[in-house]
């Protein structure tokens, strides 16, 4: 049976917002707190190159691929079940990779925290979406989207702290106690919801009736196949390049599986995703501003830590606080409530704008003022987390609102997805900008910046090598700071259109 919040939402929605906040945090860090620890992977466990990236990539490769599946599963068996059973896998998980003793094994368990993952960051928001009035939607939305930001700053800081003092599989174990408060938290405090599930009446069968909303299997599996090579396909690309016969097979499956899913989809009376919400311009609105919102941000805060490491000689934990600025910004706006205020009084469309702006005034002053000092990088960071406090949670409340709250689940995958998307995509395409313009401006035949160095003869050519790498990085910044703009406007202009008519059909009604 479902059970439905009270008018004035659940009780202790608070305490529970940060029991499942938590829970994403654990999330989110081991996204990123694996880059610190690839030496001592190498020297410890005789890791190879294509070892680093298996460990690193069958995390973000399984997540990403059973986002969509875990949403619609937590919405059809209940959402505190999945939940429970996300932590259970993501803290077994956790241990298996502190304890392994060989590369296989690691791989093994990163993908088994993986599973976890998945059905963490769908339930987290799902669960928000059903314990709190519709009027603390943005300001729990807001708190919810600030902890992604703590999660991707402070993930090589603990990273880099934990392996100054311990082995490197201390980095996984002290996902355990969290695991375990949380787990025992999740029982406690949350309550069990789930969608009602539809029924229709047999044909020729009065008074009987089925379930009209059966386990769409093949939409499970047509979803995760290919989501996972389409985040594969974006992973590879960088290094074996776009046309390669690797890339350009995995990115064609990814095509034509995600082509048969909607096919599918679009057939089927029981849908997994209801292709009909791409007809709602709020939703395509926010999903277009999603997806350029995370490209811009993800691919230009890639390229920013290689600059403060590559160019301006920054260790990774030093350059890790140094980009802890903009995650301070957020949490700042978003814990204080001022983001869901100015949202309340501006508008979704007009905040989105405004945020947007922000971000991309960014981005141009990291790529136009790094050179002169980390001033312009301050100004940059904070710019872009003022932006990202108002634009994200704006954002993430649009896609939400735009879908009917039994489907909270489904659209907590969606948001998901589309930030994995994102993030990849902009990576990618930013870091093929990087290396078009630095190959064009250096004639030397090297793969990267430390390759080219290696091999300058020179400390004249060095300057060389090193100024070109930071030309690459400019204009690619500043490719990410237009699509970030271009994406407010679009996103902006298509919420716009869509309160326009919704206000049209409420007039005529």
């Amino acid at each position: 049976m479902s059970i439905s919040s009270p008018p004035q939402g659940h009780p202790q929605r608070w305490l529970i917002l940060g029991v499942i906040c938590l829970a994403q945090l654990t999330v989110l860090l081991d996204n990123t707190v694996l880059n610190v620890a690839i030496p001592s992977l190498t020297r410890e466990l005789g890791a190879g190159t294509s070892d680093i990236q298996w460990m690193i990539n069958a995390y973000s490769l399984v997540q990403s691929g059973l986002l969509l599946t875990a949403g619609s599963a937590a919405d059809r068996y209940g959402r505190k079940k999945m939940l429970v059973s996300g932590l259970a896998l993501f803290g077994v998980g956790s241990l298996v990779a502190g304890l392994a003793d060989s590369t296989g094994q690691l791989i093994a368990a990163r993908a088994g925290m993986g599973v976890g993952g998945a059905l963490l960051l769908t339930t987290t928001l799902a669960v928000a979406m059903q314990i709190f009035t519709p009027d603390e939607h943005p300001k729990a939305i807001g708190i919810w989207s600030a902890v992604n930001a703590v999660g991707f700053a402070a993930g090589p800081l603990i990273g880099g702290f934990v392996l100054n003092h311990f082995w490197w599989g201390a980095i996984f174990l002290i996902n355990l106690p969290v695991a375990a408060l949380g787990l025992v938290a999740v029982i406690v405090l949350v309550p069990e919801s789930k969608a009602a599930p539809r029924v229709t009446a047999v044909p020729g069968s009065p008074g009987e009736a089925r379930r009209a909303d059966r386990p769409d299997i093949v939409g499970a599996l047509l979803s995760t196949v290919g989501m996972t090579a389409l985040v594969f396909a974006i992973i590879s690309g960088p290094e074996h390049g776009w046309t390669s016969a690797r890339v350009a097979a995995t990115a064609a499956l990814a095509v034509v599986v995600l082509g048969a899913f909607a096919a599918w989809e679009s057939r089927i009376p029981y849908p997994m995703l209801d292709l009909q919400f791409f007809r709602n311009q709020r939703f395509t609105g926010a999903v277009a501003g999603a997806v350029l919102i995370t490209f811009g941000m993800g691919g230009a805060l890639f390229l920013l830590t290689q600059h403060l490491q590559f160019v301006l000689g920054y260790g990774p934990l030093e350059a890790g606080l140094r980009t802890a600025p903009l995650a301070l910004a957020v949490v700042a706006l978003n814990f204080s409530g001022l983001s869901a205020r100015w949202t309340a009084r501006l508008g979704t469309p007009l905040s989105i704008v405004i945020g947007m702006t922000l971000m991309s005034a960014g981005l141009v002053s990291i790529a136009t003022l790094t050179g002169h000092g980390y001033a312009g990088t301050l100004a940059g960071l904070l710019l872009i987390g003022a932006g990202c406090a108002v634009a994200n949670p704006a954002m993430a409340h649009a896609i939400m609102s735009a879908i009917p709250r039994e489907k909270a689940g489904v659209g907590a995958g969606i948001n998901g997805t589309l930030a994995e998307f994102g993030n990849g995509l902009g990576v990618a395409v930013l870091g093929a900008v990087l290396n078009s313009r630095f190959a064009a401006l250096v004639p030397v035949a090297a793969a990267s910046l430390p390759a080219a160095l290696a091999s300058a003869g020179s400390a004249e050519e060095r300057g060389r090598i090193t100024d070109a790498f930071s030309s690459g990085l400019e204009t690619s910044q500043l490719v990410g700071a237009v699509a970030v703009l271009l994406g407010g406007l679009l996103a902006a202009a298509l919420l716009r259109r869509a309160a326009r008519a919704d206000s049209t059909v409420a007039v005529t009604v």
